[in-house]
């Protein structure tokens, strides 16, 4: 096998083009900042009093975050799953006002005044909600991911009264995504808690 030399040519090449690499980033940075300042309008921030898990806070967010990302990261409430971002799993369902919502599609700013429900806040002085006993009893998951999400549809579905066969509960629920395939166990679970 033939031993590769690099030549000293090859290498003051290299290194100049190395070396000249380094000046790029400040000038593509500074051109980059600059368009962002012409077409990017400047982040808006407004103040926001809502009602998360019978708690009231007052944030000041900016005028485009989402009801999931600030409870996520501003309330550190994270029981809420990113799933999709885009409205189509449901791994981020809350309850505003009592109606399951996604919470990917709700801008935090017009929340002002409603009352929000996370799956943290299901369970009351330190007792599981009865939907989410249910799911530990009938193995209502398996990763857990779209576990909080579901159990929120969930409670919906009963609380209206879509229990009344396997199809309309399962037409209820079909915004909630479970890539596990935890299907069965998730409606004998609703069926458990519904039959109460």
């Amino acid at each position: 096998m033939e031993k590769q030399t690099i030549s000293r040519r090859f290498f003051l090449f290299t290194s100049s083009m190395a070396a000249s690499l380094a000046f790029i980033p400040a000038g593509v940075k500074a051109f980059y900042n600059n368009v962002k300042r012409a077409i990017v309008r400047s982040k808006e921030k407004e103040t926001v009093s809502i009602i998360v898990n019978k708690q009231k806070h007052t944030l000041s967010v900016d005028s485009r975050t989402t009801l999931l990302d600030l409870l996520r990261e501003e309330l550190h409430l994270t029981g809420s799953k990113k799933g999709c971002d885009h409205g189509q799993c449901g791994a981020c369902t809350v309850h505003i006002d009592g109606q399951r919502a996604l919470s990917c599609l709700s801008l935090a700013v017009m929340m002002e005044g409603h009352e929000i429900t996370t799956i943290e806040g299901l369970a009351q002085d330190g007792k599981l909600h009865p939907m989410q006993q249910a799911f530990l009893e009938c193995d209502g998951f398996q990763c857990g991911y779209c576990t909080p999400g579901q159990i929120m549809s969930a409670v919906a579905c009963v609380n209206e009264g879509r229990t009344g066969s396997v199809a309309e509960i399962k037409e209820f629920m079909s915004g909630n995504l479970c890539r596990c395939g935890a299907y069965n166990g998730i409606v004998e679970s609703i069926q458990k808690v519904a039959a109460r």
